[in-house]
């Protein structure tokens, strides 16, 4: 699993005027979890482009004014008008203990139902997955080589290495759905 590092710094004020003030300044108030205490820190607002915007999971090295902490990002709260990046949750990494992550969805292989015409719907972007700290994957690769038109690939239709998606098995991943050209050739070739 690709590892970020970022730099944070700890806070002095906490509320809502010191996280205001905080975002002011273009930082991003933090909460570090999973530890004996919840450590409160902020971070540059620029540094989460690696992590927060990208189509793959990572793990953050997290510095924190010399202490560095092996953590995965748990929550992320915008701005509901203005998408503005909000709050940060992080979750420190124990090699002993499984963690539970939202892992973005891929593709792999070529749709014969595309190719006959078909549109490649996702219906999901992430899957929640649960393992331990070295087996996370980046990403979850769906295998699409054999689904035809109006198929689908369903979560337990994805093979998995050393670790468990916890979405139910008949959720849909993607589907093929059929173009309304293809549905009225099919009909008008029906009526013949």
């Amino acid at each position: 699993m690709k590892q970020v590092e970022i730099i944070g710094y700890s806070r002095a004020n906490l509320g809502k005027k010191g996280s205001k003030d905080l975002r002011l300044d273009s930082n991003v108030p933090c909460v570090l979890y999973g530890g004996e205490s919840q450590l409160h820190f902020h971070v540059p607002m620029f540094l989460f482009r690696d992590i927060i915007y990208t189509g793959v999971a990572c793990t953050v090295l997290l510095n924190l004014e010399g202490k560095q902490y092996k953590c995965v990002v748990q929550e992320v709260q915008f701005h509901p008008i203005n998408e503005m990046l909000l709050h940060v949750d992080f979750l420190l990494l124990d090699d002993k203990k499984q963690v539970k992550m939202n892992i973005p969805v891929k593709f792999e292989g070529t749709s014969p139902g595309v190719i006959k015409g078909g549109k490649l719907v996702q219906k999901v972007a992430t899957l929640q997955v649960k393992a331990f700290p070295k087996d996370l994957p980046d990403v979850i690769l769906a295998d699409i080589s054999q689904l035809e038109l109006a198929k689908s690939v369903k979560v337990g239709d994805i093979k998995t290495n050393n670790y468990t998606i916890l979405n139910a098995k008949s959720i849909p991943v993607c589907t093929v759905t059929i173009p309304r050209s293809l549905k009225q050739e099919e009909a008008a070739a029906a009526k013949k």
